[in-house]
């Protein structure tokens, strides 16, 4: 008779087959993912894997999941390391995954550009969002290692060509789980601490796996956060890293790099001179016109002169002066002859003249003149005057003779 089984025994049986398969150990398979399922609250990632004939349930637990670079998803032809086993509960059997890789494309490549897919969308990237570098930058900050070839390239070019600037140095892992945290926190510090003019921010070339730590998030989110403008300077010029698309600038080498950050004190001097020349020759021009606008102005201002009405007036006014004075002149000369004719006569009929032939006159004591004898009193006092002298006499006698 035969035995008798539950569903349940069956399938552990069956497990247990399974799982006691070496050939269905450590194995890797080929497909492309379809119905993938991100869990997001417990991590882990369930996906069916097919090909064109078949396919197979798969899952991949958040301990293996969080180990990849990129992220899966429909469509995507993948090599996947597995075993197989069976889920008791359903009884169907399922690849349980421990690690996953792109079927052509490598991984990181892979996670390369859907990390700069994601981040475009973000607008990390849009140029908009760029700083411009400042023109003459005194204060340098570099994050690079303190003991990789980049830094003396670096400093090597700023104290050629702007020894004026001061570098300010911050060393950083740039290779490593260690590596992004610590980038992104050396450029959060310089803008704390407003320690820089310009960054530069990088490391020498390497392989994809060694410059990985540019292509984190957090070092992109730092670079686009930056107050202050940030030269990306990583790998060679053949490499791209998510830094280079986010960054203000990017340099294909760390010394090209200090090249972009600073101004050659050369060719300022070789500038500044030429400066000079051009504003010494635009003033000349420049006073050289206006000398010849001003001897214009002067031209028109001699020619529209009221100093030439002036000197016209001035001369009519001299001329007018001495017709005056002439006139003047010939005027006085007759006054004068007729003065002296007028004194001649005057001078004939004077007084004193008549005094001097033997004349008196008489007046009494108030001066009033004594015209006739009848206006006299005897004893009253009367004053003679002659030509020579003044006589004081009394009236003795009144001796009236009619005419």
């Amino acid at each position: 008779m035969s035995t008798i089984l539950t569903v349940s025994q069956i399938n552990t049986y069956l497990k247990s087959v399974v799982d006691g398969d070496g050939n269905l150990k450590n194995i890797y398979v080929s497909g492309e993912i379809s119905n993938f399922t991100n869990h997001y609250r417990t991590g882990h990632y369930y996906f069916t894997l097919k090909d064109e004939k078949a396919a197979v349930k798969a899952v991949m637990f958040r301990t293996a999941a969080q180990r990849l670079r990129f992220l899966p998803e429909n469509g995507l032809r993948v090599i996947v390391r597995c075993s197989v086993s069976i889920f008791e509960r359903d009884g169907v059997y399922q690849l349980y995954c421990e690690d996953m890789q792109p079927d052509g494309a490598g991984a990181l490549h892979l996670a390369f550009e859907q990390r700069k897919d994601k981040l475009a969308k973000m607008g990390l990237f849009d140029e908009d969002a760029k700083h411009p570098l400042p023109l003459l930058p005194l204060r340098v900050g570099v994050i690079t290692s303190p003991t990789g070839a980049a830094l003396h390239d670096i400093l090597t070019v700023l104290e050629r060509r702007f020894p004026a600037a001061t570098v300010v140095f911050e060393g950083v892992q740039v290779q490593g789980d260690a590596a992004a945290p610590q980038i992104a926190a050396a450029i959060k510090r310089f803008n704390e601490l407003n320690g820089a003019d310009v960054l530069i921010v990088g490391r020498g070339g390497g392989s994809m796996e060694d410059l990985w730590a540019f292509n984190e998030e957090i070092v992109a989110h730092a670079i686009y956060d930056s107050s202050i403008p940030v030269i990306s300077a990583v790998g060679h010029e053949t490499d791209f890293t998510i830094a280079d698309f986010v960054a203000d600038c990017r340099a294909p080498t760390p010394s090209a790099a200090a090249e972009l950050a600073v101004p050659d004190t050369r060719e300022l001097l070789f500038q500044l001179d030429g400066t000079l020349d051009r504003l010494t020759q635009l003033t000349d021009d420049a006073c050289a016109a206006r000398a010849q606008t001003v001897q214009s102005y002067a031209q028109r201002l001699h020619a529209a002169s009221p100093l030439r009405t002036l000197d016209a007036a001035g001369t009519l006014l001299s001329l007018q002066t001495a017709g005056l004075s002439s006139a003047m002149q010939a005027v006085l000369h007759r006054y004068d002859r007729a003065v002296r004719e007028a004194a001649v006569r005057l001078d004939g009929s004077s007084p004193l003249r008549i005094l001097s032939r033997g004349y008196a006159a008489v007046t009494k004591k108030d001066k009033t003149p004594l015209r006739s004898a009848l206006d006299a009193e005897v004893g009253e006092p009367v004053e003679i005057r002659l030509a020579d002298g003044r006589l004081r006499c009394t009236v003795d006698e009144v001796l009236h003779e009619k005419g």
